[in-house]
């Protein structure tokens, strides 16, 4: 649907941004800027600004931005031309008529939807009848209980040729509008058409606000396709198509991230386990557009993939398409299952505290690129090495934006200089795992098997876990240390959230003990944040390890984790300013650079002496 350029500007004079957002976001005024918690990713200290004088909106955390049209269609999940109607109610204008013929095609995309919706109604049906037996059959042996079959709308196709055709033409639907939904075949040769899905269990695949545009449909018996998706119509583009789109849209939020998976059991065994921020893709590779998709939704949506050589080429290839399109803080991770696993296994097998252990360790973009430039690959000679750094380069300039492509660059190129140096004895490895001996033989130092498992966490994400679940186990520290914590910014976006919430909490009930602050926190949906601070497996100070540590020593060696942390994050700062500053010399980056130096330095000044022996002591 076009509408005159006239109308739109019309609206865009009319239309107040602050009043707009005002209705879904609590906003501050802080100048001529207003200020409140995005609506597009769950935070707790307002990022997202709106300002009076200007038609747009820009969050500082996830990167949404965008027009007063943009805000309603994302917010309410509607298209452009219903977010300019819903705008022009808004301020009193009256949409301009459609000439005859847009209006035509209207109508006829409108009966498309309406045909898809009646063939999910009458598939549920049969679900629950006599025929559906061996399709609940296969839900009950899959772990599917009835509520997750009624809120997926699951249905069954059954097999025959005309009982979709019978029942819809009945109901007033033409031939041609089932066929050109997807819902019947039609034979070149003129024949007669035909139910497209027959003795299938049904998928109904749901747009942005969760109309029926397209079904996939799983063989229950022999069947030359396991899965067979609705074909391209009106309604229906696979490769502009999430599973899951709308409720994945509005979980993620609340939850901070959006999780990709293969198929369509595995979205629904994870929203079963309280995963409702789940996606997957129709079949295909994720496409541009679904990454596109994605960072409307979060900014670092994590591809949750099987754990096979298949899941690995899914992974860099869905990484490799993602280059071209990279912004600054815009990215993908990985959480790569063991061999032989999907989500699906893992969260009926292992329950869902596995699944959340794996996504908290996730494997960033460079890693998974640099994992693939390697897979099968020897670098023992200078051409073999040069051809490396071909490849290198050929990632690098895919990336449009200069910064992340600098930023690229550093990291792909460093990962090469660690992966060619000569090892010493104090140094048996480089950054992602890979070293070379002096006769050019390539020696592998950590095998796949860690990458699928997710990388290490990192020395920074560590401390972070660490001072998280201190607070959680002696909350008495956040009152000892106050000031301090008034200071810090973690910079892992899930535990800063954390951290404000805790401290809330201790605000709003002082004198919380470890458990009541246990409780408090899953109460306001923390739960697996608790259950993973207090898992064998979690990052926790040395003294830890002590059943009953003096409260001296608690408070010592919290302050000296504290200390130790910000030395960490100035350092990684400060390297970076550096190479910055020998990449281009200006007198800003030279400042930058200087500023750093200097905090750096007093910050290590401040560090308490025997900070390693200290925590040994007090764990022994």
């Amino acid at each position: 649907m076009a509408f005159p350029k006239s109308f739109l500007e019309e609206i865009r004079s009319r239309i107040n941004m602050v009043d707009l957002v005002g209705r879904r976001v609590a906003l501050k005024k802080r100048g001529r800027d207003h200020w409140g918690c995005c609506p597009f990713h769950g935070e707790k200290t307002a990022s997202f600004k709106v300002t009076e004088d200007r038609d747009d909106y820009h969050c500082f955390g996830c990167g949404a931005h965008g027009s007063a049209f943009d805000f309603v269609m994302h917010v309410e999940g509607l298209s452009f031309p219903e977010a300019a109607e819903r705008l022009a109610e808004m301020v009193g204008l009256e949409v301009p008529k459609l000439a005859p013929e847009s209006r035509e095609k209207a109508d006829h995309v409108s009966r498309l939807a309406e045909a898809n919706e009646a063939a999910a109604k009458w598939f549920q049906a049969q679900l629950r009848g006599n025929l559906g037996a061996e399709a609940r059959d296969y839900l009950r042996q899959r772990g599917l209980g009835d509520k997750a079959v009624e809120e997926f709308r699951l249905g069954y196709a059954p097999d025959r040729n005309d009982g979709l055709k019978t029942a819809l033409l009945d109901r007033g639907f033409t031939d041609r509008e089932l066929v050109e939904a997807g819902l019947l075949g039609k034979p070149d040769d003129g024949r007669g058409s035909y139910d497209r899905f027959r003795n299938r269990l049904m998928f109904p695949i749901g747009d942005r606000r969760n109309r029926v545009i397209a079904f996939g449909g799983r063989a229950l018996g022999d069947a030359r396709a396991k899965y067979l998706n609705s074909p391209e119509s009106p309604l229906f583009d696979k490769g502009r198509t999430l599973y899951n789109y709308a409720m994945a849209r509005e979980a993620g939020r609340s939850a901070g991230t959006v999780i990709v998976v293969e198929g369509y059991m595995d979205v629904i065994a994870l929203a079963e386990a309280g995963f409702r921020h789940t996606v997957a893709p129709l079949g295909t590779a994720v496409t541009e557009d679904q990454i596109g998709l994605l960072w409307q939704m979060t900014s670092e949506p994590i591809l949750c993939l099987d754990g096979d050589a298949a899941g690995l080429r899914a992974a860099r290839r869905a990484a490799e398409r993602a280059l071209p399109m990279l912004k600054p803080g815009k990215s993908l991770r990985f959480a790569l299952l063991a061999e032989g696993m999907d989500p699906d296994d893992l969260v009926r097998g292992s329950g869902s505290d596995a699944l959340s252990g794996l996504l908290s360790s996730t494997t960033p973009m460079t890693a998974m690129l640099w994992q693939g430039l390697l897979e099968e690959r020897e670098i023992d000679t200078p051409e073999r090495r040069a051809a490396l750094e071909k490849d290198i380069d050929r990632l690098i300039f895919s990336i449009e934006d200069e910064l992340v492509q600098r930023h690229y660059r550093d990291d792909l190129k460093g990962r090469m200089r660690d992966a060619l140096r000569p090892p010493s004895r104090q140094d048996q490895g480089g950054r992602g795992g890979w070293t070379a001996n002096w006769n050019g033989k390539r020696q592998k130092v950590e095998d796949i098997s860690r990458l699928k498992a997710g990388m290490a966490t990192s020395p920074v994400r560590a401390r972070e876990e660490a001072l998280v679940g201190a607070l959680l186990k002696w909350p008495e520290l956040a009152e000892q240390f106050e000031n301090e914590l008034d200071d810090l910014q973690l910079q892992s976006e899930d535990l800063d959230a954390s951290l404000m919430m805790i401290r809330e909490a201790l605000y709003a009930e002082p004198g919380l003990d470890s458990e009541a602050l246990a409780r408090h926190l899953s109460r306001s949906g923390l739960e697996r944040l608790v259950t993973r601070m207090s898992a064998p497996s979690a990052a926790r100070l040395d003294w830890a390890a002590k059943r009953n540590p003096p409260a001296d020593a608690v408070r010592q060696l919290f302050d000296a984790t504290l200390r130790r942390y910000r030395v960490e994050v100035l350092q990684t700062d400060y390297d970076e300013a550096v190479a910055e500053a020998r990449r281009e010399v200006t007198a800003e980056a030279i400042e930058r650079m200087a500023a750093l130096r200097r905090a750096l330095d007093s910050a290590r000044a401040e560090e308490p002496t025997g900070i390693r022996g200290a925590e040994d002591g007090a764990s022994a």
